[in-house]
């Protein structure tokens, strides 16, 4: 039987993570992945509000699980963390994104939470998990040059005039076909075995090996894409755009709520083990946490990045939300908490010095206050949950 002193200390760390997740929601898995189509007037901030709500709680459940486990045990060695420490990390990493909420500036909350965990845990006389550490910062550097690359890029190509705006347009969709075909939800894999992708579990329909099975469905999914957009081209091409546009909003809000929501929940994974709940009640939890702070709390944010940051068209917003929604999969997949301020703010540069005129319209003077709150989230939520943690532990024990 559960102890009751178990069952309290729980509860106030899973109300320390609702906040912390809806913090999450009100910034940045709420208001950074319409942003963009907010910017291109393919959506009103209100109903960009609702749709990320609704499609983050789906990605927090369906692809939450391993950046959960990854921030619940891999950031620290040597200890697991304790009610304590879980709820002191928390509450600290909470009240520094809302901060950023209430200021009109975007705390990277993947940098806050991580400083928080490391903190507490270092506090604990745990040791730093330099592999891991590793390899969020190689993940962490290449973001802005990876995804304000590709965005660069891509704007650029649907600039040019060799080839027909129309068909770079399919030709992208198709390329995200792709994508969603390989990605991984957890509905799809066999209990106990992690999470499958459309082309994995469609696969079985082919006859031969795996392999082709694969690369067939993937290229089906392709198929559909591109010709669900060409369609769409065929009778409005700027219409077609703002549909792709939304399309691609809503990806990025699906893999938002599959990354943020760890960063909400992870801490308390070493925890949920003494009260008998699975992850995935913690992952329902998480999400429906990010969809109150996203329906209550982001509209504000929203409004601050698609007007603050760059004056967008359909174009330049579909060239951030395609590598933004890249960077995000592959940190889903590999357990890696990130920044979705770090990869829209950084597609939007992209997108921006690719247009005419200087800087396309980015505020040089916004990007260096959100790059000094980036650097401030991380130093800051590593220092004051060390000293906040033996404070507290000092006076309590």
């Amino acid at each position: 039987m559960v102890e009751i002193v178990t069952i309290a200390t729980f509860l106030v760390a899973a109300l320390a993570s609702l906040f912390m997740a809806w913090a999450i929601g009100a910034g940045s898995s709420g208001s950074t992945p319409f942003a963009p189509a907010v910017g291109a007037n393919a959506i009103s901030v209100m109903r960009a509000g609702f749709l990320v709500g609704i499609l983050g709680f789906a990605g927090a459940v369906l692809q939450g699980a391993n950046v959960s486990e990854a921030v619940g045990a891999d950031l620290i060695g040597g200890v697991t963390l304790s009610p304590l420490a879980a709820t002191v990390a928390l509450i600290i990493a909470a009240g520094l994104v809302a901060i950023g909420v209430f200021a009109g500036y975007p705390i990277a909350t993947a940098f806050t939470v991580t400083g928080a965990v490391v903190g507490v845990g270092l506090a604990m006389g745990g040791d730093p998990a330099w592999a891991k550490y590793t390899e969020i910062a190689t993940l962490w550097i290449l973001t802005p040059f990876v995804g304000g690359g590709l965005a660069y890029a891509i704007a650029r190509v649907l600039r040019s005039e060799p080839i027909a705006e129309e068909y770079l347009i399919i030709g992208l969709s198709a390329l995200v076909g792709v994508i969603v075909a390989n990605i991984e939800f957890a509905i799809l894999g066999s209990e106990g075995a992690g999470g499958e992708s459309i082309a994995q579990a469609s696969s079985g329909w082919v006859p031969g090996p795996e392999l082709v099975g694969i690369v067939a469905a993937t290229a089906v999914m392709a198929a559909l894409w591109a010709g669900a957009i060409a369609i769409d081209l065929r009778s409005d091409i700027e219409q077609g755009e703002r549909h792709f546009l939304l399309i691609l909003g809503g990806l990025v809000a699906f893999s938002a709520g599959g990354s943020q929501v760890g960063l909400a929940v992870g801490p308390l994974i070493p925890l949920s083990g003494d009260v008998g709940l699975p992850l995935i009640a913690l992952l329902v939890g998480g999400g429906f946490g990010l969809l109150l702070g996203s329906w209550t709390g982001a509209p504000r944010m929203i409004k601050a990045i698609s007007q603050d940051y760059s004056s967008l068209g359909p174009r330049r917003s579909i060239a951030a939300l395609i590598p933004s929604f890249i960077i995000a999969q592959v940190a889903v997949l590999y357990g890696i908490p990130v920044s979705f301020n770090e990869i829209i703010v950084s597609a939007i540069i992209g997108s921006g010095y690719a247009a005419a005129g200087a800087g396309g319209g980015v505020s040089a003077r916004k990007m260096g206050y959100t790059v000094l709150a980036w650097i401030g989230s991380l130093a800051g939520s590593i220092i004051i949950s060390y000293v906040g943690f033996v404070v507290i532990d000092a006076l309590l024990f």
